[in-house]
């Protein structure tokens, strides 16, 4: 970020800071929220999306190795025409941080030309495509992906903590409850709400550096 963006930030900050301190207000004639002159302009250089990040995200994925890595230990399609399993894999991983439920959900991507130019690329698989690429996993395949993404955990812990620091870790397991509009998907139930989701189980990093006996694993 340019010094003269992170200036423009903190002064909008300061200023909402400001707009929203407590203050003790006479008896109002009127309602506050009032109709204003709003003027609406369309400019030709500057294009913005609701999820800034997914450059990022995306960088991220380039410069560990994990695009490689998906591309080396998963092989689901003969021929790239033009897509790769990475292309695929990241595809629905980035409907999902952008927002998206469900496969459909990838063609407001589609019709998003900013959200492309920001990951580099003319255009990305639509759900029927993905939907496709989905149907091709089997037990191996899923496995194989896990252990790609699982192979540059170590380069990034490595990278990112000290030597003292990857001495012991704490994992966090816990279930969470992911809804789903259908009710005849396979492996789904009702909730303790009476909502129809999947039950899946994440495993995480918690925490690192800790000394809690019984709760660790080592690196």
């Amino acid at each position: 970020m340019k010094q003269k963006d992170t200036k423009i930030l903190t002064q909008r900050k300061q200023d909402l800071e400001k707009r929203l301190e407590r203050k003790q207000y006479p008896e109002q004639p009127s309602p506050l929220l009032r109709a204003q002159n709003i003027h609406y302009e369309m400019a030709e250089r500057v294009r913005a999306i609701d999820c800034g990040g997914i450059g990022a995200f995306h960088l991220l994925a380039c410069r560990s190795g994990l695009v490689d890595a998906i591309n080396e230990n998963v092989h689901l399609l003969k021929r790239h025409l033009p897509y790769h399993e990475s292309d695929h894999v990241l595809n629905i991983a980035y409907n999902t941080l952008a927002g998206g439920t469900c496969l459909d959900d990838i063609e407001l991507r589609r019709n998003d030309e900013t959200f492309m130019d920001g990951l580099g690329v003319e255009r990305i698989p639509d759900p029927t495509t993905a939907g496709d690429f989905t149907r091709r996993f089997a037990e191996k395949d899923v496995v194989d992906l896990m252990e790609a993404i699982n192979s540059k955990r170590p380069k990034l812990w490595k990278k990112r903590l000290s030597r003292a620091e990857r001495k012991e870790a704490l994992v966090d397991v816990d279930g969470t409850h992911a809804l789903t509009l259908g009710e005849c998907k396979e492996g789904i139930g009702l909730s303790y709400d009476g909502k129809w989701c999947y039950h899946p189980l994440l495993v995480s990093l918690a925490n690192h550096g800790a000394s809690v006996p019984g709760q660790s694993l080592g690196q």
